[in-house]
């Protein structure tokens, strides 16, 4: 366990424990999110992080904004900025491994896990323990305040049998929220796993959440754990059954990083591919419109970034190596399919053939044989010129 801290977006540093597999040697990564004024050291949160890493998960838990060792008042938090807090982590954990492929949410965190996904597009499964199917079913712990909160902005409540004061933004805000919509739209693999006699949350709330999502979704049940799955075997139990489920569904073959790209694609999830450059990693996938689940760019959109982020790159430079007062380039680019007969410039004239076309702004007070010079230093831009020139594909097969 080695204990990490990452800035978020409001400006607080969050607390986290990064568990790693034994050796250090990870096949994939997890995000755990915690439940309601919890924090990452429940025995829930510890020991499901801790089976998963056993397991070959590298597992980030961490504190939310203003509870543990986070940074931050709790008083100024809300549900969005719960989910805000889940994709600041998972974009440290992208930085220092790969962008987590499963999210694991005990209580409320299991809700923020649902609501936060269509952020993340590298996660492909999501586990709940314990969850509720709206997050304003939160407010069912503070109870007989909730009017004294409306009322008077912001009131001290017993939560657990510690003090927490709650303001009437965060009772808006959590209501705010509609989770079903969000659940038809999901799209990834769904574990629910509660408990029958669950006190805090019924039952009868893994089921509105079994209801609402689509397949691929699997229910278990936790028997006679409690809530907070205070019994080691319970959380180990969770653990053992989340890591077994997880691996039909993630891409578990660790890339090491290299000089190229590497694209991998299991053929039971479609046109979804993981594509990793490096310690870099992302999603490719098709439109609706051709099949796919449009979870990520699609390979001409791909063509279409390389041409404009290399365009972009070398414009700056070269208003960098001239002084110019060049404050932004913009380069938007399109990729079609045009006829031949109708390119006047092109060697081919029979047929249709590919055409990128580049829409370049510059932002800065530079005379129009300036903006002129800096048009022709895009075509100098090297993938432009690898576009433009011969290019040969050689393809062989991996022995392994």
């Amino acid at each position: 366990m080695t204990r990490v801290h990452f800035p978020s977006r409001s400006g607080h540093t969050l607390a986290g424990n990064l568990e790693l597999p034994p050796g250090g040697e990870w096949r994939t990564t997890a995000l755990f999110a915690h439940c309601f004024t919890c924090g990452r050291n429940i025995r829930a949160a510890r020991d499901v992080t801790r089976a998963l890493a056993a397991s070959g998960f590298a597992v980030l838990r961490f504190d939310f904004t203003g509870l543990g060792d986070s940074e931050g008042e709790f008083v100024d938090t809300t549900f969005s900025s719960n989910l805000d807090d889940l994709e600041d982590a998972a974009a440290w954990l992208s930085k220092a491994f790969a962008a987590p492929q499963l999210l694991v949410g005990h209580s409320l965190g299991g809700t923020a896990a649902l609501a936060v996904a269509e952020r993340l597009p590298a996660v492909r499964a999501i586990a709940t323990l314990a969850a509720p199917a709206h997050p304003e079913h939160v407010l069912k712990h503070i109870g007989d305040d909730i009017g004294s909160i409306e009322e008077e902005g912001s009131v001290e409540v017993d939560l657990g049998g510690r003090p927490f004061r709650i303001r009437r933004d965060f009772i808006d805000d959590v209501r705010s929220h509609e989770l079903a919509p969000r659940l038809r739209k999901l799209r990834r693999a769904l574990l629910v796993m509660h408990a029958p006699g669950d006190q805090v949350v019924a039952i009868d709330q893994a089921e509105a959440i079994f209801k609402a999502a689509l397949h691929p979704k699997s229910f278990v049940s936790l028997d006679d754990a409690d809530h907070l799955l205070s019994r080691a075997a319970d959380s180990a139990y969770a653990a053992t059954v989340i890591a077994g489920w997880a691996s039909r569904y993630l891409d578990l073959e660790r890339v090491e990083p290299g000089e190229g790209v590497v694209v991998s694609g299991r053929t039971a999830d479609g046109f979804l591919c993981r594509v990793v450059a490096g310690a870099h990693d992302m999603i490719a996938d098709e439109p609706e419109s051709s099949g796919g689940h449009d979870r990520g760019p699609d390979p001409y959109r791909y063509l279409a970034a390389a041409l404009g982020t290399c365009t972009v790159m070398t414009m700056n430079m070269y208003a960098r190596h001239k002084k110019l007062p060049v404050t932004r380039v913009r380069c938007a680019v399109v990729h079609r399919k045009v006829h031949a007969k109708d390119c006047e410039d092109c060697e081919t004239h029979e047929g249709r053939l590919d055409e990128l076309s580049r829409v370049i702004a510059i932002e800065g007070d530079l005379a129009p044989e300036q903006r002129e010079r800096m048009l022709e230093i895009a075509d100098r831009c090297p993938v432009h010129r690898t576009l433009e020139g011969e290019i040969k594909v050689r393809s062989a097969l991996d022995p392994n």
